[in-house]
């Protein structure tokens, strides 16, 4: 129909059959599957995982399948996949790791490949071999990207490898080479495959995800601001990528889809922060894009390392501390003491920022990256999605209620 983007297909059990046909197709027989991610970008369309176990003809296995559906039919890296019929609808197929907008995966995913890699490009400062190699999958974005830790074990030596799209991979190189010439503490690149996978080298020091639950503060306020300050004007002249609000109305209506009761709350925060922004230029300041606890590494209480410059380009200094300002304010499953920590930092740190950019504007703009973050439990369906959801819809409102 128009605008079915198959949400309806892949989040209930009309995904069993194309799952059993597709297990089919490649010679084995399906036993379970359970639903394990959904990205969907609302009437154009959507991509899932599924967690399955297959019998093989060699034997039982657990296996990661992949398929994506679009309003208006297969397109683009579709045809990498294997594609199947669902009535009138067609869609992409594929078995993990080969995704196909995600070449690199299939090397990167099994020790066996991935030590012929790091050989190749002289990763490690002697030669692994397959048993040497601990990888483990830190983050995986169907068709969009995924980041693996690697570890030689013999040498205790650690990287991190990107696996992008193809259009992705130089752009990002070069704001890595950018930044660091600038001297800004980002991860130094070690190599570029030809499959479109992006080696980093280990930064130093903590994780501020978490540091910040340290009985001593992590960093300052001033020291995370004068970190992005850091950035060369040169990161100005790169291409926009769209500020937080921007997305919003994209945001809140996949929330809204998910969560029909919370759209006239999503409405009002739509409306009530853009009619406030409205009149606001963008800016043009080199900014980080996506700055946030996961992305900054300390020591000794300063900054020493920053993470996914992916997203640096032109904007304004208040959207990189509302993001923080967001992430901070989302984070789940704290016990009590940790909770006490990151609103003791919430508390410590915001006033400051209040005397960079405006305070009013830093608000709004961190219900913004709230609401976009909300998207995030329903994606990975986390067991309580529904309440996850609609706790960060309250702290988003929280904040523009404190300005408007």
């Amino acid at each position: 129909m128009p605008g079915d983007d198959g949400i309806e297909l892949l989040t209930s059990s009309q995904a069993g059959p194309l799952l059993s046909a597709a297990v089919a197709h490649a010679g084995g027989n399906l036993v379970e599957w359970s639903l394990d991610q959904v990205d969907r970008n609302p009437n154009e369309s959507t991509t899932a995982t599924y967690s399955v176990y297959v019998d093989w003809p060699y034997g039982r296995r657990h296996e990661v399948l992949g398929v994506s559906a679009r309003t208006r039919g297969i397109a683009g890296a579709d045809a990498a996949a294997e594609i199947f019929a669902d009535g009138d609808r067609q869609v992409a197929v594929w078995l993990y790791p080969k995704d196909p907008d995600l070449p690199g995966l299939a090397r990167a995913a099994y020790a066996e490949s991935m030590a012929v890699v790091c050989n190749d490009h002289k990763i490690f400062s002697s030669a692994v071999a397959p048993d040497d190699l601990s990888l483990t999958m830190v983050v995986y974005r169907p068709r969009r990207r995924a980041v693996l830790k690697v570890t030689d074990l013999v040498s205790g030596e650690t990287v991190y490898v990107k696996v992008l799209r193809e259009h992705l991979i130089g752009q990002i190189a070069e704001r890595h080479r950018m930044l660091l010439e600038a001297g800004v503490p980002a991860a130094p690149v070690l190599a570029v495959t030809e499959d479109h996978m992006l080696f980093l080298a280990e930064l130093g020091g903590t994780p501020l995800a978490e540091a910040i639950f340290e009985p001593d503060p992590p960093t300052t306020a001033q020291d995370l601001i004068e970190t992005l300050d850091r950035l060369p004007q040169a990161v100005s002249s790169l291409p926009r990528r769209a500020a937080w609000t921007q997305s919003l109305p994209h945001y809140s209506e996949v929330v809204a889809q998910s969560l029909p009761q919370l759209r006239p709350r999503l409405e009002w925060l739509r409306d009530t922060i853009a009619g406030h922004l409205a009149d606001i230029p963008l800016g043009d300041e080199p900014t980080h894009g996506d700055f946030h606890e996961g992305q900054v590494h300390v020591a000794s209480g300063r900054v020493v390392g920053l993470l996914d410059v992916d997203t640096v380009g032109p904007g304004s200094r208040v959207d990189d501390l509302a993001c923080l300002v967001a992430h901070l304010s989302t984070i789940q499953r704290m016990n009590a003491t940790q909770t006490d920590r990151v609103h003791s930092l919430i508390r410590d740190w915001v006033p400051v920022f209040d005397t960079r950019v405006d305070a009013a504007e830093l608000r709004l703009r961190a219900a913004a990256v709230i609401i976009s973050l909300a998207t995030g439990p329903f994606r990975s369906q986390e067991p309580d999605w529904q309440r996850e959801t609609t706790l960060m819809i309250g702290s988003a409102e929280a904040l523009v209620r404190q300005v408007v």
